[in-house]
């Protein structure tokens, strides 16, 4: 059975790389980001049939063209993969409202109405897969960037229960820290941070496929933070709440900065 996923901020870091193991598993492809030029270059790169789609999903145009790509009955989407996503380095309170609106655009909007283009399709066949990377951040209280990706978590575990009878699988996978293009993109200094906060790339693509295949409503991806899960409700949320992105790097704390779906969705 031909099947065939579209995978959104497929150019880099954890977007490429659950594309390259949707390929390996014999899925044709439709790849999503901004910049074309990224985008047939990774097609190029890819041993299945795959189209691109350059698009900004921030710009509601260019969303609904992707939304129309996801819910064409002449070329089904069998899996989404919800992973586009960005970062502000900065605190609430000097963050440029724009650029607050377009993370949530990006993060919160752009994922919902992709399912909901995805669903109706999905539920003729009776079958589909939903994957939205979420982030372990979105169990913890830290800003805007935290509160999108709990809304992630939950909207997705809301989909798997929903639907699950229907032959439809939902997953939220949360990563912790990985070594991609996400925070240097955010002009976050890497240097001074233990290596053994980094998790794999590979490893939390395939544990986040697994857990897809398998059904799972929520995959915490890497022993350590599987490790760490269970203790972060017990931590005070003053202790949370003092940390943020931009006190790992105060050098951009008060710049605004553009949202990208090339960009791996943490």
């Amino acid at each position: 059975m031909d099947m065939r996923a579209l995978v959104t901020g497929a150019t880099a870091g954890l977007g490429a790389e659950l594309a390259r193991q949707l390929a390996a598993d014999g899925f044709s492809l439709v790849l999503v980001a901004r910049d074309e030029q990224r985008l047939r270059e990774a097609a190029a790169a890819l041993p299945v049939e795959t189209e691109v789609l350059a698009a900004d999903l921030t710009v509601a145009d260019d969303l609904e063209r992707v939304a129309a790509r996801v819910a064409d009955p002449a070329r089904p989407v069998d899996v989404l993969v919800n992973n586009a996503g960005t970062g502000i380095l900065a605190d609430f309170h000097v963050s440029g409202v724009d650029e607050e609106r377009r993370l949530l655009d990006l993060l919160v909007w752009a994922p919902m109405r992709l399912v909901h283009a995805a669903l109706p399709g999905m539920l003729d066949r009776g079958r589909g897969g939903i994957l939205t990377v979420a982030s372990m951040a979105g169990r913890m209280p830290n800003g805007t960037y935290s509160a999108a990706k709990s809304h992630a978590i939950t909207f997705s575990r809301s989909i798997a229960a929903r639907y699950r009878a229907d032959g439809i699988r939902a997953t939220a996978l949360l990563p912790g820290f990985l070594k991609t293009e996400f925070h240097e993109r955010l002009g976050i200094d890497r240097s001074g941070t233990p290596d053994i906060i980094w998790a794999s790339v590979e490893a939390t693509a395939r544990e986040g496929l697994r857990g897809l295949r398998k059904g799972r409503s929520v995959v915490v991806s890497d022993w350590r933070y599987r490790l760490t899960a269970p203790l972060v409700p017990l931590i005070p949320d003053g202790a949370m709440g003092g940390w943020s992105m931009a006190r790992l790097d105060r050098r951009d704390a008060e710049g605004e900065l553009e949202p990208t779906n090339d960009a791996n969705a943490r």
